[in-house]
């Protein structure tokens, strides 16, 4: 089997796929044109050895791919909007004038990063130990952090099934399951064509989905845990600021942890105990991810090629999606 280091993400009419030393972005374009942007790209785990220690990789693996990941997302709308005034233009039948590069995109995109981090720690991370201390669940450690750590899995997870009724968000849940399909293809040795892609499963252990499901699982323990600490060490339960604070700092472990259990469940995935494990984290997906079309896996598949240096970077294909 090759290498597991590949992945993925879906983003607007197109797949960016990652490899050990590239990223590469394929978008489908209204006229069927499939467009890719590959960089070159080392992981600071990588260029650093004190980084790539168990626990600490992982930590540092989860802002890179949140940083990554809102990159390529802001590339993707950034076509679409092109695309979109493209259009525009034509039916005014006046001359497109495409815009010149912003000299603010580093700062806009820091600004994205810092936006993001916010809205996800306001909303799945605050509010959880705000409603349970508002239940008065405050006393006992551990069933603190099972009724917070149960409403932040309940808020995600109605938060992914609301999107998945938008029109916009079920074609990147398809494109999430054409990357999905692919990287299986990919693993299990077989050509890299759309037809062989198709005939494998779209749920994957290594999916994003089920990292965040096992963060929020593995999160119950350790902040129990802590709390437990802080409780012995002062005679009495932290406040929720106090709280908030020792939960926070202790992220960076728990995303560590987690992304070393992810990738040791994507090793594993054979074995009896781990098939039982991962089971959850599948089930999301299929709310997270949709059969993807012939045509949405042919530009999953020119991004995994395009990162594996199997085809030229920045390349354009001209495809006429099948009807």
């Amino acid at each position: 089997m090759p290498d597991l280091n590949i992945g993925g993400q879906a983003v607007i009419e197109g797949v960016m796929m990652r490899s050990k030393d590239r990223i590469s972005t394929a978008i489908r374009l209204p006229n069927g044109e499939i467009i890719t942007k590959t960089e070159n790209y080392q992981s600071l785990s990588k260029r650093y050895n004190i980084l790539n220690t168990l626990i600490l990789r992982g930590a540092v693996a989860f802002i890179e791919m949140l940083i990554i990941g809102i990159k390529t997302l802001n590339f993707s709308a950034d076509i679409a909007m092109k695309e979109a005034d493209k259009e525009e233009a034509a039916k005014k039948d006046i001359e497109y004038n495409e815009p010149g590069k912003k000299k603010s995109n580093t700062f806009m995109l820091g600004l994205s990063v810092v936006i993001a981090l916010g809205f996800g720690i306001g909303i799945f991370f605050f509010t959880p130990l705000w409603l349970s201390e508002l239940f008065g669940i405050d006393k006992n450690a551990v069933s603190f952090n099972l009724v917070a750590g149960t409403i932040r899995i309940i808020m995600f997870v109605l938060y992914v099934w609301v999107i998945s009724f938008f029109g916009e968000f079920k074609r990147i849940f398809q494109y999430h399951g054409a990357e999905h399909k692919s990287i299986y293809a990919y693993e299990m040795e077989d050509e890299l064509i759309p037809e062989i892609a198709a005939t494998h499963t779209r749920l994957h252990p290594r999916c994003g989905t089920s990292f965040i499901l096992i963060v929020a699982l593995l999160a119950i323990f350790i902040y129990a845990v802590a709390d437990t600490i802080y409780a012995i060490n002062t005679g009495f339960p932290p406040s929720l600021g106090t709280r908030f604070g020792i939960h926070f700092s202790l992220l960076p472990l728990v995303a560590g942890t987690s992304y070393e259990l992810l990738k040791l469940s994507g090793k594993k995935r054979h074995n009896k105990i781990t098939k039982v494990l991962i089971q959850p984290g599948l089930w999301l997906q299929r709310i997270t991810t949709k059969e993807p079309t012939i045509d949405q896996l042919e530009v999953a598949l020119i991004a995994l090629k395009s990162s594996l240096g199997m085809i030229p970077s920045d390349s354009s294909f001209d495809r006429t999606p099948v009807s």
